[in-house]
């Protein structure tokens, strides 16, 4: 018996509603469950339950054993001295209240139905390939219900990747324009420069980046710089010196002449993923636009952003991937799949984060963009597939993505939409 089946029981009161009684043989008649708190405390809050003829407001605590109990320390935490009824599935030891009077138990294997135990086992145990638990029976889900869920489960990432950007908030005394460059450099140094490419675009005084981003050799040579990337001695390459040069005036002028943060990686990645070729391209984004992060505010079609990030590296990098090394000519711009990552990962979620900054409703217009956004393409989303389910943008694979990591994973089926319909099938 898990204590999750026991807390889906109680929420969707499956279980007769009458005749009901304690351990102790007192009538119980439930007159509101309460709402499920998913976080410390108490299970249940707000809940109405009538115990031999006594109306009671208060808490709902909910137990595989009643000892548990104890075994949580509950008996020493203040949150559960409003607990009205302690439901378990076994009572093995009396449970008291801080007056030291017996709390109500209420034993559920004696009111349970076989078939509920049985859709429980049936969901837990419907791996075919070991992917998820309803592998088998996911595609029989209404469309409305799993469309419904997978767009709320969307929303659930996008506030979990907001929670960053209000954070930087505060570290930046509500500059908006500096939030999103660290958060922007972040996405370009994607998994194995993100942290570096972070620090670097947090750290730097974001005033130095206005004054000199219609100088893009200063802000390449800046950024490049703070990279670790310009400490080599080539002989002959004319480009490297300059920004060697440039790197010192400004160190100089600004006075941040201190070491690099954390040289930048190379190691894993693909040439066009290069630390150098992604920082040029930052800053061509910076040299494009003044004001950058009020365009990406006003900005609500993925067209737009499109346009936005229509920029190539410096000149230099079409036939460089790292410095005195020639390389076949190729133009570094930035793609629309980066760009979608881009917009996925750091713009929408800055948005959401802008608009309740604001006291504003943004959902439609982020909706109206990731849906215009090709779903991603991984081993996971691949497996969905296989199970008949389709993906046809960015909200559903993201919101898959959500699913699958803090759902599926977590075995959290009964807090699920789509457990939980398989749980109140009819037998």
């Amino acid at each position: 018996m898990r204590e999750d089946l026991l807390h889906f029981i109680w929420k969707y009161k499956k279980l007769p509603l009458e005749e009901l009684y304690t351990s102790k043989n007192e009538e119980v008649s439930i007159v509101d469950v309460g709402l499920h708190n998913m976080l410390s405390g108490p299970d249940f809050f707000n809940a109405k339950i009538e115990i031999g003829g006594q109306l009671w407001a208060g808490t709902v605590e909910i137990h595989v054993k009643s000892s548990d109990w104890y075994a949580h320390h509950h008996e020493v935490d203040d949150n559960y001295n409003n607990v009205i009824l302690h439901v378990v599935w076994e009572d093995d030891i009396a449970v008291f209240s801080n007056n030291n009077t017996e709390i109500p138990t209420l034993v559920l294997k004696d009111y349970i139905s076989p078939s509920i135990l049985a859709a429980y086992q049936k969901l837990f145990h419907n791996k075919g390939n070991g992917f998820i638990n309803c592998e088998k029976a996911i595609a029989q889900i209404e469309t409305f219900v799993f469309d419904h869920w997978i767009e709320r489960l969307y929303f659930e990432r996008l506030e979990q990747k907001s929670l960053q950007v209000m954070g930087l908030l505060e570290q930046s005394k509500n500059d908006w324009e500096a939030i999103f460059f660290a958060l922007l450099a972040k996405s370009f140094g994607l998994k194995i420069n993100g942290d570096i490419f972070f620090r670097i675009g947090k750290e730097l005084d974001f005033s130095i980046i206005r004054k000199i981003q219609n100088n893009p050799l200063q802000l390449e040579a800046l950024l490049l710089g703070k990279a670790g990337l310009l400490s080599e001695e080539i002989q002959g390459d004319e480009y490297l010196e300059l920004l060697k040069k440039e790197y010192h005036y400004i160190g100089l002028k600004f006075n941040i002449l201190e070491e690099p943060f954390q040289k930048a990686e190379f190691f894993k990645l693909r040439p066009h993923n290069f630390p150098t070729i992604r920082l040029s391209q930052l800053t061509a984004v910076y040299g494009k636009h003044q004001n950058l992060f009020r365009k990406i505010i006003n900005a609500s079609h993925i067209e737009e952003f499109y346009t936005i990030f229509n920029v190539s590296a410096n000149a230099y990098w079409e036939n460089h991937y790292t410095f005195g090394k020639l390389s076949k000519k190729s133009p570094k711009r930035l793609t629309k799949r980066f760009i979608d990552l881009l917009v996925i990962n750091t713009i929408l979620p800055l948005k959401l984060s802008y608009a309740k900054y604001l006291g504003q409703e943004e959902n439609d217009q982020i909706l109206r963009i990731i849906t215009g956004i090709k779903a991603e393409s991984n081993h996971i989303i691949s497996k969905f597939h296989g199970l008949q389910i389709t993906v046809p943008s960015a909200k559903e694979s993201q919101g898959i993505l959500e699913l699958y990591n803090n759902y599926c994973t977590k075995n959290k089926c009964l807090q699920c939409a789509v457990g939980n319909q398989l749980m109140n099938r009819k037998p």
